[in-house]
């Protein structure tokens, strides 16, 4: 449904999004992951046309993004990090305003309010100004917006970005009822949620595409090797990794937590052995004080640090 072929965008000479490819599925809820900067929002805004690409194209059915914009804009419902709310206008009158703006006639444009006061569970907060609401109700109305002209595809930027878990999962399971209809496309860097909402998941990571692959799918390519997780007290990084690197088949060593003399790391092993043995060996040899020693399930955080870290 949506082709993206050697897309390219600089920003001046920082390039925002290199050269990269991949095609999303009709009925697909696709994740779009990566740390801050890594690209999305850049992404996004191209594929919403919102900005025109440096180089390369999205073709969305028929249409490219550089000839067919407004065919393109027709078919695509957005909502940016930041949802275009007027915070003086009563929600009624926000999602009045919206549905003239699609142009839908006046017993479409009723049925459609009140379909997704429901869908999006804003009934109750339909005669209230959208300043008075909470970030969790302003999102709903946000999301209501992008969906007004009943689109084939979604296009969501960080929707539970700073709203508390319970917020989360509300947003979450709107998304997942919704993605039964239309092809959704969600921007986020919390693991958790698209481990939790999507189909499949493109990371990125400095403009480029590090893995594209069901998140199943993902796991079981990436998850062959044991992740073992260290607490040291009275122990230096720099050390910790060069003592651990002479077992064979450790891979990398990362800190992950440091602070009030506790050191903590996650080593990843190349084998399907079991070196904790070995591992444990080493320790006894140095003066640290070991404080935890266990074996991690292999989850989707694991794999996103090893794909976006440095080196």
């Amino acid at each position: 449904m949506i082709k993206v072929e050697n897309l390219t965008k600089y920003y001046g000479e920082i390039c925002a999004v290199s050269d990269i490819g991949f095609q999303i599925n009709k009925g697909e809820i696709l994740g779009l992951l990566g740390p801050n900067g890594a690209g999305k929002t850049t992404f996004m805004r191209i594929l919403t046309c919102y900005l025109n690409p440096s180089a390369g194209t999205i073709q969305v059915k028929d249409f490219n993004i550089q000839d067919h914009a407004l065919e393109i804009k027709k078919m695509m419902g957005y909502l940016p990090e930041n949802a275009p709310l007027y915070p003086d206008m009563l929600v009624y009158d926000y999602l009045h305003y919206v549905a003239d703006i699609r142009q839908l006639d006046k017993e479409t444009k009723l049925q459609r309010i009140d379909q997704l006061a429901a869908t999006c569970s804003i009934r109750e907060v339909m005669h209230q100004p959208i300043g008075e609401l909470s970030k969790g109700y302003k999102q709903r109305v946000g999301l209501a917006q992008a969906m007004m002209g009943d689109p084939e595809i979604l296009v969501l930027d960080e929707p539970t970005s700073g709203l508390d878990p319970n917020q989360i999962i509300e947003i979450r399971e709107i998304i997942k009822k919704i993605g039964k209809e239309k092809t959704i496309i969600l921007s986020t860097h919390i693991l958790s949620e698209a481990e939790a909402t999507c189909d499949r998941v493109v990371i990125i990571n400095k403009g480029k595409i590090v893995a594209d692959s069901l998140i199943e799918d993902l796991k079981q390519s990436l998850g062959k090797e044991a992740v073992i997780g260290l607490a040291f007290r009275n122990a230096d990084f720099a050390k910790v990794k060069n003592v651990l690197a002479q077992v064979a088949g450790v891979g990398s060593v990362v800190e992950t937590d440091s602070g009030e003399g506790i050191l903590a790391v996650n080593v990843s092993c190349k084998t399907q052995e079991d070196i904790r043995g070995q591992i444990y060996a080493l320790i006894k040899e140095q003066d640290w004080q070991l404080l935890e020693f266990y074996q991690q399930s292999r989850s989707l955080e694991n794999i996103f640090r090893e794909l976006t870290q440095e080196n």
